[in-house]
C-alpha cells in the first residue's frame, strides 16, 4: 500500500512538473513537445523501478522495422505503454478519444504533438475523413502511428478479439505492421491496485508484411499477440 501511495505521488508529480517546464514548448517547434513525451517515458519506468522494484525487459529489439515506413499494433494493459514506448519508436502518432483534449494543459500537449482523435459515440466530419487523415499523416511523417487493435486497456487474462478498425488501416496504409505485446497489466493494472517485483516485458514481435487480407492480417496479429502474452503470464 505505502509503495504504491508513494509510486501515484511521485510520477504524477513528476509528469506535472515536466508538463509545466514544457509549458513554452507549445509555442515552439513541435520536436521540443516530444522530447518532453520522451522524458515522460523514461519517468514512468524510472518510478516503476524505484518505488515497485519492477524489472522492465524489451525483448526483440532486432525485429524493429528500420528505413521504412510502419504503423505499431500493441496489446493494452495499462498506462505505462502510452508513456513508454515514446522512448523506443520515434514519437509514435497516438490515436485517442476526443475528450482526451479537453483535459487542460495535457490536452493542448496533446493536439501539439498530432495525435488523431475520435469520437465513439458520434458520426462526425472528422470521424468519416478519419483513414484518410491518418494516410495523409503517415504519407508526410517519417512518425510511426501506434493503434491499440484491443481497444481500451483490458486485464491481462482478457482475450477479447481485436477490434476491425485495426484490419481497415493495416489495408489502407498498405504497409508493414510491427506488433507488440506488453504484460504491463501484471504490474500496473487498468483497475486495482499494483503489484511490486514483477517482471514487465515489452516483446517487439517479427513485423507482419503488407498486402495480405484484412481478415487473415487481423488473426494472425491477434493470435501473434496473445500467444506471446500468453507466454509472458
Amino acid at each position: 500500500m505505502i509503495r504504491n501511495f508513494l509510486f501515484s505521488i511521485f510520477f504524477f508529480s513528476g509528469i506535472i512538473l515536466i508538463c509545466i517546464i514544457f509549458l513554452p514548448s507549445l509555442f515552439l517547434p513541435q520536436n521540443i513537445v516530444l522530447f518532453g513525451g520522451k522524458i515522460m517515458g523514461y519517468w514512468s519506468a524510472i518510478c516503476l523501478k524505484i518505488f515497485l522494484s519492477t524489472k522492465i525487459t524489451i525483448k526483440g529489439k532486432e525485429n524493429i522495422i528500420k528505413n521504412e515506413k510502419f504503423f505499431i499494433a500493441s496489446s493494452h494493459q495499462s498506462m505505462f505503454e502510452t508513456f513508454f514506448l515514446q522512448t523506443i519508436f520515434n514519437s509514435p502518432v497516438f490515436i485517442l478519444k476526443k475528450e482526451l483534449l479537453k483535459i487542460p494543459v495535457f490536452g493542448w500537449y496533446l493536439k501539439k504533438i498530432g495525435s488523431i482523435c475520435i469520437d465513439r459515440n458520434k458520426v462526425t466530419k472528422e470521424n468519416i475523413g478519419f483513414f484518410d487523415q491518418i494516410s495523409d499523416l503517415i504519407k508526410s511523417s517519417n512518425r510511426p502511428l501506434i493503434i491499440f487493435p484491443q481497444g481500451t486497456r483490458l486485464s491481462p487474462e482478457d482475450r477479447t478479439p481485436f477490434k476491425k478498425g485495426a484490419s481497415r488501416i493495416y489495408d489502407q496504409l498498405k504497409i508493414k505492421c510491427q506488433p507488440l505485446a506488453i504484460n504491463s497489466g501484471s504490474v500496473w493494472p487498468k483497475k486495482g491496485k499494483m503489484k511490486s517485483n514483477k517482471n514487465l516485458t515489452i516483446s517487439i514481435l517479427k513485423p507482419i508484411e503488407s498486402g495480405l487480407e484484412k481478415d487473415i492480417f487481423l488473426k494472425k496479429l491477434q493470435d501473434n499477440i496473445y500467444f506471446e502474452l500468453d507466454s509472458l503470464n
